[in-house]
């Protein structure tokens, strides 16, 4: 049975997390995404869960590290700097095969920067979450129903290929409140997890948890296979939208709240006769560049918008494999571009007949 409720961005996480099976929170307060944490502090207590305010971010991830190792499904959450702390941890994770939920609501910065809405953490998510040879899973919603309905996709491809997930949510999907349908409670079907060092009685070998490899050959066969997985994740679990794009000669794209701006201005633009549609990635890694490659046979040119100085348009170009001009536009900083303003883009766009 589900609920159909009226729920801010950052308590639905939260509860569709819960939904989902996690027990086990641990996080530390931070702009814009406090509420992820407060809400589990509630909850937690009354479902018979872990909850708790580390000391710092440092520390929360690592607890997320040894409740993953003891093979239960864990979360935490935080904003920009407070992820940037994390990475030591997430690279540990990652070296160790292991599976675990977290939530960047992304501020301005570099830096401290500021508290308003922002998706400037787009290269850190997909191109150094950690040190080493690594990928995470990378969701981005552009909704609070997305945020809910990501949270069971990231648990269920984090158990699958065992491996941390990331939703990379902004200020603006974290603090807007829309009705949403939660999930009915999943927690009593978790799948196996015969790797976790959760104790045994003598009932099979020892499980041991480790990214820690001293012999080089060892440490690069492990890498390698990892990445063979790699390779079945980018080949099977991409997912994106498409907005108006059967007979699009100009293609905008755009993730999160910048989506939903983009689509208002490209509705307008339709209605001007435009041929112009949305191509909007849900995982930012794994990209989903087959769906980007098949727009370039017959685009005109890409309109990248992101509220970030432009850190997705390499990617947009690499899996178009530059057949066709891609631009830019975009806000940083903690602004949210407009949709009058991304129309005016369309129309240079439009003007300029593809030519970057």
């Amino acid at each position: 049975m589900t609920d159909k409720v009226l729920m801010k961005g950052n308590e639905a996480v939260a509860e569709a997390a819960i939904r989902c099976g996690c027990r086990h929170f641990f996080g530390y307060p931070i702009t814009p995404q406090t509420e992820v944490a407060a809400y589990m502090a509630k909850r937690m207590p009354k479902i018979g869960g872990t909850f708790l305010q580390a000391e710092s971010e440092i520390a929360a991830i690592n607890m997320v590290l040894g409740a993953a190792a003891a093979g239960v499904r864990t979360m935490t959450s935080s904003s920009s700097p407070g992820i940037s702390l994390k990475t030591e941890a997430i690279s540990y994770m990652a070296g160790s095969d292991l599976p675990a939920l977290m939530v960047n609501i992304q501020r301005g910065g570099p830096g401290l920067g500021g508290i308003q809405p922002s998706q400037a953490d787009y290269w850190q998510a997909t191109r150094a979450p950690g040190h080493g040879d690594l990928h995470i899973l990378v969701f981005a919603p552009n909704s609070v129903q997305e945020m809910v309905d990501l949270v069971d996709k990231a648990y269920t491809l984090a158990d699958a290929y065992r491996m941390p997930a990331l939703i990379l949510g902004d200020g603006t999907i974290g603090q807007m409140m829309e009705p949403v349908t939660l999930p009915a409670d999943s927690a009593d079907k978790q799948p196996a997890r015969p790797w976790a060092t959760n104790g045994h009685k003598n009932a099979r070998p020892n499980n041991i948890v480790n990214s820690l490899y001293l012999v080089p050959e060892q440490l690069e066969a492990l890498v390698r296979a990892r990445f063979e997985r790699y390779r079945v994740i980018e080949e099977n679990e991409a997912l994106y939208e498409r907005f108006e794009m059967d007979d699009a000669e100009y293609v905008v794209v755009a993730y999160g709240s910048a989506a939903r701006v983009a689509k208002a201005a490209i509705s307008t633009a339709r209605s001007e006769g435009i041929k112009v549609g949305l191509l909007r990635p849900i995982t930012l890694w794994p990209f989903p560049k087959k769906a980007f490659a098949e727009a370039a046979q017959t685009a005109k040119s890409f309109l990248c918008v992101e509220m970030s100085m432009g850190q997705m348009v390499d990617d947009v170009r690499l899996a178009t494999n530059c057949r066709c001009p891609v631009s830019f536009f975009g806000h940083t900083g903690g602004i949210v571009p407009m949709p009058n303003e991304v129309l005016a883009q369309i129309k240079e766009m439009v003007k300029n007949g593809g030519a970057s």
